[in-house]
């Protein structure tokens, strides 16, 4: 491992105690019966699976991923997060939400393969609690069972979870057999700054697709 790799995880597993790097679109509000779904939704719901968050028009995938990226940073996980070069992932914008960069790793790649291929490498390194594959800006991507695989089987010898975001509509199929979970993320505005984040649960291998979860959060002026 090189000294650079070194100080980057040492820095992932010491953001948990930067107090002041607190998710800025705060939650307001919740389901209530949010408190008693703990155990479906977040990281260590997500540990030893294979989970995809998909969306087409007003989607809110980014900013769900966004909130899995905090809550592994606060448990002081190391996260990667590996862009295709189409996709909008923007630094700045996570860094706005209380993301700390310096300890986030991201890999820039040129297709669904190659990104496979780097998420493996990094969960086999067993230094990553969470790794994000954003597929966001392609209509269409093909991530061979092979390689779904082989991230399944390593997110469950690391204790890590892998989750791919994709651009497409509800009614289409998932990225494969091997997604244990799969929501919906659609945002509606709600009231001034507010809008509402409804993730609608297509898929769930363990609990049974059906069920949603709403947050309303806090954007910036003018969002």
């Amino acid at each position: 491992m090189s000294d650079d790799l070194r100080d980057l995880l040492a820095k992932a597993k010491g953001s948990a105690t930067a107090g002041a790097r607190i998710l800025r679109l705060d939650a307001l509000g919740h389901d209530p019966g949010l408190d008693s779904e703990r155990d479906r939704w977040g990281l260590d719901a997500f540990r030893g699976r294979l989970v995809e968050l998909s969306a087409r028009g007003a989607t809110a995938t980014l900013t769900t991923a966004t909130e899995l990226v905090l809550e592994a940073q606060h448990a002081a996980e190391p996260v990667a997060w590996i862009t295709l070069s189409n996709t909008t992932f923007y630094p700045p914008d996570l860094a706005a939400s209380g993301v700390d960069l310096s300890a986030l790793v991201v890999v820039r790649v040129l297709d669904a393969t190659a990104a496979a291929r780097a998420a493996e490498r990094l969960l086999r390194s067993s230094a990553f609690g969470l790794v994000i594959l954003d597929f966001g800006g392609t209509p269409t991507i093909d991530l061979p069972t092979p390689h779904q695989g082989r991230l399944v089987t390593l997110a469950q010898t690391h204790d890590a979870a892998v989750v791919c975001i994709t651009e497409k509509p509800g009614e289409a199929p998932s990225l494969g057999s091997l997604v244990s979970l799969r929501a919906e993320a659609l945002r509606l505005h709600a009231h001034d700054h507010d809008y509402d984040v409804t993730l609608r649960v297509l898929k769930d291998k363990r609990r049974g697709p059906g069920w949603s979860r709403t947050t309303t959060l806090h954007g910036p002026p003018g969002f």
